[in-house]
């Protein structure tokens, strides 16, 4: 059954989401799968995985960040957020959560897009077991697929930091992109560089006077849990220099990225958005099935894998 949740984020913001949770037994303790939205799409967008999941055996967490879906409260107008307080303050407190609530239980995670980069913003992440990320990357436009390049460069990095600044935040749902988006957040993603830590929180220091982007690298750099990152060829944002750039900054952990042509499946259009959809069950699902379950891939798949080992 379904029940919805309230989690109390790193700094005590209010967040909204569901749980799907297995009767308690004597055996050994369930995994824990939360799965990270990608920027300004509802955590709703995921209830079908995520029933998939528990059906498979995880006990499940699905939340919405700070000012999307069920953790927005009221106008966004002057509403500060970002990236950093996604993963920072929001995906830490659903961390916490997990400790608290479902004790003993390994904690994996589903990263869809930005939710993947918010993993490692979280200081506790280094607990998590496995990792499975769809198209996941930070948005520099120059990764961005050739043909495609141009419109999402004027709709995402010219258009939308354009509404941001003159509205206090995007009106995305009005315009039938995605869900209402903080004014901090469209800035993080229209201003990304090559190396996130060169645009995000430009002059913040930490409590001990340290560089904060410097401190949010280092912090990448402390999860060891294996990674598989899959990118669909018909993903504009999710290309493989996209995801490699983000890999990257995963140094310790294993890291395996697989290409998949949806033609090789029989497949149509997945494109950045789709996989989540209950179409793909059976086709795409059992990916992120197989690699929560053994960090393995099943047998036989199409595709071109890379490997990336730990550099610890």
């Amino acid at each position: 059954m379904t029940e919805t949740i309230n989690i109390p984020a790193a700094d005590g913001y209010p967040l909204g989401g569901y749980q799907w949770r297995h009767p308690q037994t004597g055996g050994s303790p369930r995994p824990l799968a939360i799965i990270n939205p990608a920027t300004a799409v509802r955590c709703r967008y995921y209830l079908r995985f995520a029933e998939y999941l528990h059906a498979h055996g995880w006990d499940v967490v699905i939340y919405d960040y700070r000012g999307i879906g069920e953790s927005r409260r009221g106008s966004l107008r002057h509403f500060q957020a970002d990236w950093i307080d996604w993963g920072e303050h929001d995906f830490e407190g659903v961390l916490q959560y997990a400790a608290h609530s479902f004790p003993g239980q390994a904690v994996d995670v589903i990263g869809h897009s930005v939710g993947g980069f918010v993993i490692g913003l979280a200081p506790t992440a280094r607990r998590v077991r496995r990792i499975f990320t769809m198209g996941a990357q930070f948005g520099y436009w120059r990764d961005y697929r050739l043909e495609k390049r141009r419109g999402m460069f004027l709709k995402w990095h010219v258009l939308m930091p354009f509404l941001a600044v003159l509205l206090g935040h995007v009106p995305a749902k009005r315009l039938g992109w995605m869900e209402d988006t903080p004014k901090g957040v469209a800035l993080d993603w229209a201003r990304m560089t090559p190396r996130f830590e060169d645009c995000v929180r430009r002059g913040a220091l930490t409590a001990e006077g340290l560089p904060q982007a410097a401190e949010l690298v280092r912090n990448f750099e402390t999860i060891s849990a294996p990674i598989l990152a899959l990118g669909i060829e018909d993903d504009p944002y999710g290309t493989e220099a996209a995801l490699d750039r983000l890999l990257r900054y995963y140094s310790a952990s294993p890291r395996r990225h697989l290409r998949i042509d949806p033609q090789d499946l029989g497949l149509g259009m997945v494109g950045h958005f789709a996989f989540f959809h209950e179409r793909f069950r059976d086709t795409l699902w059992p990916y992120a099935l197989e690699w929560l379950r053994h960090a393995s891939i099943p047998e036989g798949s199409p595709g071109r894998l890379k490997t990336m080992p730990s550099d610890c």
